[in-house]
């Protein structure tokens, strides 16, 4: 198993296509031909987090948090860290690969998790994305439509929530007539044909639209294919920001905060009082999501869990929802348990001795302090 296996994998869950334009997703430093020993996932990669990959034999770091988010001018190792740790992952010959808002917009990505360790059901985005579907449309004659189907499918097309294969078909009418320059499949040249032929629709994903036109360009008869590419504006149903779902068993807001402390091990929340006293409708977003605030709430939910929340954005929500900012690190890190147990299902099917192991530390560079002093 080489890194270029494991980062396959994870995009075709979390696709880079999926992340912020401006985000810096996918390999950050290394050579995905690389051999893999062992796989090693952290939110963020620190010096102390870096030696404990290397300590464990793990030459694969996945991290949420990327390592290069901004354009680096210069690598001033004697006083940069980042550069530090970029000539220590140079120096072990170790792979770092970074998802992050392509695991924050994906099904089962940081907000779902958040959302299962509050104990919700019924979720599903807060909001979902748009204006990242097509629609391909191509014309076949009829004993080729499986042929090109599949090759679309394998592609990345026709995949609708949880359903994959998925086409519309109809039958048809094709005609043409070829110039002395053609090599037609069915007919002749300087001829004018009729030939029985299927229109099929396929659901593609921008970040899937070349790979599925060149496929069914491979996979197609005909010298010169008939297709349409339509843009939609459609609900991506399979990526979106932030979650939403209930309770079992609705809740006193006083519970509830004592709730989010708990699913979350920590002590200290902030928050802003909301209209109800009884949580049953809630909405989450893993890290900075207090943009969503309005969605949330007129999505009716009760309250309102994120971090990074400002303090004229509390102001917005007062009264309105019980909003909590429960930290950035808490609502984040829930999801690399999720990566974990996804590679170790992935790992079992290859037979290969890699083993998976999540940073035991913290990466959190917040302290809290109180009275009795640091906590």
């Amino acid at each position: 198993m080489i890194a270029i296996d494991i980062i396959k994998y994870l995009e075709n869950w979390a696709p880079r296509g999926a992340a912020w334009e401006k985000d810096n997703v996918g390999l950050q430093v290394g050579n995905p031909n690389t051999k893999i020993k062992n796989i090693f996932l952290t939110l963020e990669l620190t010096g102390h987090s870096l030696k404990n990959a290397v300590k464990n034999n793990c030459n694969f770091i996945f991290t949420h948090h990327p390592l290069i988010f901004r354009p680096l001018y210069r690598l001033d190792i004697q006083n940069d860290p980042k550069a530090k740790l970029i000539e220590q992952i140079v120096k072990h010959d170790l792979v770092v690969y970074s998802a992050h808002t392509n695991l924050d917009f994906t099904k089962d990505g940081v907000s779902f998790q958040l959302a299962k360790k509050l104990k919700l059901q019924k979720i599903k985005f807060l909001v979902n994305e748009k204006e990242n579907q097509y629609k391909l449309t191509v014309f076949v004659p009829e004993n080729f439509v499986e042929t090109v189907s599949n090759a679309i499918f394998e592609a990345g097309g026709g995949i609708i929530g949880e359903y994959q294969k998925c086409s519309f078909r109809i039958n048809g009418k094709g005609t043409f007539f070829g110039s002395e320059n053609t090599n037609p499949n069915i007919g002749s040249k300087g001829s004018f044909e009729q030939v029985d032929e299927i229109r099929v629709e396929f659901l593609v994903n921008s970040w899937s639209l070349n790979a599925a036109i060149n496929s069914m360009l491979k996979a197609h008869p005909y010298e010169e294919p008939a297709y349409d590419v339509y843009k939609l504006n459609n609900k991506n149903v399979n990526y979106g920001f932030g979650a939403i779902g209930e309770l079992k068993k609705p809740l006193p807001a006083k519970k509830f905060l004592d709730h989010v402390c708990e699913a979350l091990n920590t002590k200290n929340l902030r928050y802003t009082k909301g209209k109800k006293n009884l949580i049953k409708r809630v909405a989450v977003c893993g890290g900075s999501g207090s943009d969503l605030l309005n969605d949330a709430i007129s999505q009716n939910a009760d309250a309102f869990v994120t971090a990074d929340i400002k303090y004229h954005t509390f102001q917005d929500g007062e009264n309105k929802i019980l909003f909590i900012d429960a930290g950035h690190y808490e609502t984040e890190v829930l999801s690399l348990s999720t990566v974990k147990s996804k590679l170790e299902k992935f790992i079992r099917n290859t037979d290969e001795p890699v083993k998976v192991i999540k940073y035991a530390g913290s990466t959190n560079p917040i302290r809290y302090y109180n009275k009795k002093g640091e906590k």
